[in-house]
């Protein structure tokens, strides 16, 4: 290919996609079927990081940021506790705190209502553009039967609040009683007294043959994928060059969806991003125990979703930067709640089905989407945090259309990156 000479003709250089989880691989799959020609960047196996290892769960209900007042009382217990669901390891205590002081600030109600709505913006076309993204294969890779969120001791009228709560934000949700919920899901224990039945989401059975479809259909569709590290993005004007150990090569637009590496990448472009890696783990049952739907616990803070190959236990976040080794207590902690929510469940400890992951994390939990403000020809979509499954596809077709210089279906002011600068 051309490099940066003179004769660089931009209307023929191809968009440059870094980084190959499912927002990635969304994103360059909607601009090559648009008819862009694109190459994909990603040292790893596509789809092989958080895309592979997550819950499965199109979780479009959660509208609210994680940011929220009632997790300050909780907040020494999860520095003290190694295995609670939300843990700072102690040693990473003063490096998160600018982060941690940012993430405080938004919960107050002005910023937590702002971003409420930007999340639900998102979410309300979440599942659609999957549909349009993935076509006739939506049903083989998204099953939508809903989900539960389930509660073993909290009192019905605060069951009842929480219903209430999403009702206000136009989620489609029912409270069930101890009989309904046996009903659903007989596997489930008897001491669970109440749950949140959410009609209207959806789970994968496995997200990494979700990754893997999207990875064929981009290449099939004439797509270039390389398996290259990218070093540097120099912006030349009308174009801009990445370089990797090998090579430097002419790119006419560039999309960052390097997950929780981006980091490094928009600080050699001069943008502050306070991006942090919030670590979750899962621990994979080799058998489904009958449990048809993604169930989220709310007193233990985890969710149980049967995959192809067994019941997926997953969550818990973990603050202790990017390259700590993995903490395995955690994964085994999701063992024994999941025992206790599914009695049933028999199965010894096996450090072979315990897996962790980092997900980019902004403190006010909006990813970054759209144009970089200095950099015409960079565009980001990052920081998707819990919900990088459920939000790449919509996310796909905001970036095509920016790139398009069409309009994009929803504003897209609540997710620049100078909302950091």
């Amino acid at each position: 290919m051309q490099n940066h000479h003179s004769d660089v003709h931009t209307d023929d250089l191809p968009i440059a996609v870094i980084g190959a989880g499912v927002v990635g691989l969304s994103c360059a799959l909607q601009l090559q079927r648009q008819g862009h020609k694109v190459h994909l960047y990603d040292p790893e196996q596509p789809g092989s990081q958080c895309s592979f290892g997550n819950a499965g769960h199109f979780a479009t209900e959660q509208v609210f940021p994680l940011a929220c007042k009632s997790l300050l009382p909780k907040l020494p217990k999860m520095l003290l506790t190694p295995t609670s669901a939300l843990r700072i390891r102690p040693a990473y205590f003063f490096s998160l705190l600018p982060w941690l002081w940012r993430f405080c600030m938004n919960m107050r109600n002005r910023p937590f209502k702002r971003h409420t709505a930007a999340l639900k913006a998102l979410n309300k076309q979440a599942l659609d553009a999957w549909q349009r993204l993935l076509g006739v294969d939506f049903d083989t890779h998204i099953q939508c039967n809903g989900s539960l969120l389930t509660f073993e001791h909290t009192p019905l009228r605060t069951v009842q609040a929480l219903a209430d709560k999403y009702a206000a934000q136009g989620i489609a949700v029912e409270v069930l009683n101890k009989a309904q919920v046996q009903a659903l899901e007989p596997e489930l224990n008897a001491k669970i007294t109440y749950a949140l039945y959410f009609t209207q989401v959806g789970h994968t059975a496995s997200p990494k043959a979700l990754s893997d479809h999207l990875f064929d259909t981009l290449i099939q569709a004439g797509a270039e994928y390389l398996a290259q590290r990218v070093e540097a993005i120099h912006h030349d004007g009308e174009f801009c060059r990445l370089v990797t150990a090998g090579q430097t090569r002419a790119y006419r637009k560039m999309v960052v969806c390097a997950g929780a590496y981006s980091k490094v990448l928009c600080q050699r472009l001069g943008y502050t991003l306070p991006l942090e890696a919030e670590r979750g783990y899962h621990y994979q049952l080799p058998a489904h125990y009958k449990v048809t739907r993604p169930i989220a616990c709310g007193e233990r803070q985890f969710i149980i979703t049967p995959m192809q190959q067994g019941l997926r236990l997953a969550g818990t976040v973990e603050f202790a930067g990017l390259n700590t080794p993995a903490d395995y207590r955690r994964a085994k902690h999701l063992l024994k709640h999941g025992k206790e929510l599914v009695p049933c469940i028999n199965e010894d400890y096996n450090p072979q089905a315990c897996w962790q992951g980092a997900r980019p994390s902004l403190p006010d939990s909006l990813p970054v989407i759209g144009q970089a403000p200095k950099h015409p020809q960079v565009y980001f979509a990052l920081g998707h945090q819990h919900l990088g499954l459920t939000q790449a596809a919509i996310t796909s077709e905001l970036i095509a259309a920016s790139i398009n210089e069409q309009p994009t279906a929803i504003n897209l002011d609540a997710f620049c990156i100078s909302r950091f600068q």
